[in-house]
C-alpha cells in the first residue's frame, strides 16, 4: 500500500502544481486586461493633433481632404514616432507642410496677402478692388 500511497501523493502533487499554474496564468491575464482598460488606445490622429503647433491642424486638414489615404499612413507613422519619443517637439504648420512635400504630396494651402492701410490690415484683393473703383 505504501507504493500506491506514494503514487497517489505524486499524482496529487502534480495536479496541485497544474492548478497553481492555471490560477497564476489566469491572474496574469486579468492584470493585463486591467492595464489595457486603464490605458485606452489613443487614436493616432489625436496623438498627432496634440503635438501640432501654429497652423498645424490647418495643414493636416488640407492634407486629409486632398490626399486621404497617404495622409492616414503618414499620421500613423508620425504617431508611432511620437509614442517612441523620437519626436518630442511641437510640429507647426510649416514643418508639417515641408514633411508632406518631401514625400511628394503637394498640399495646396489658401494664401492670403494682407497689407497695412490706415493702420488696419486689408487683404491685397480688397486694396486692389478699392483702388480700381477710385480710379474710375
Amino acid at each position: 500500500m505504501s507504493e500506491e500511497d506514494s503514487e497517489l501523493e505524486r499524482l496529487k502533487a502534480k495536479r496541485l502544481a497544474e492548478m497553481k499554474k492555471n490560477i497564476s496564468s489566469k491572474q496574469e491575464i486579468e492584470k493585463t486586461q486591467e492595464v489595457a482598460k486603464e490605458k485606452p488606445v489613443e487614436n493616432p490622429r489625436d496623438l498627432l493633433v496634440n503635438r501640432l503647433g501654429f497652423r498645424g491642424l490647418e495643414v493636416l486638414e488640407n492634407a486629409e481632404s486632398q490626399f486621404p489615404n497617404e495622409t492616414k499612413i503618414i499620421v500613423e507613422k508620425l504617431s508611432e514616432l511620437i509614442k517612441t519619443g523620437e519626436i518630442n517637439e511641437i510640429i507647426d504648420g510649416g514643418k508639417l507642410l515641408t514633411l508632406f512635400r518631401s514625400v511628394g504630396l503637394s498640399i495646396r494651402m489658401a494664401t492670403k496677402i494682407h497689407i497695412e492701410q490706415d493702420g488696419k490690415f486689408v487683404s491685397l484683393s480688397d486694396k486692389l478692388s478699392n483702388k480700381s473703383s477710385v480710379d474710375e
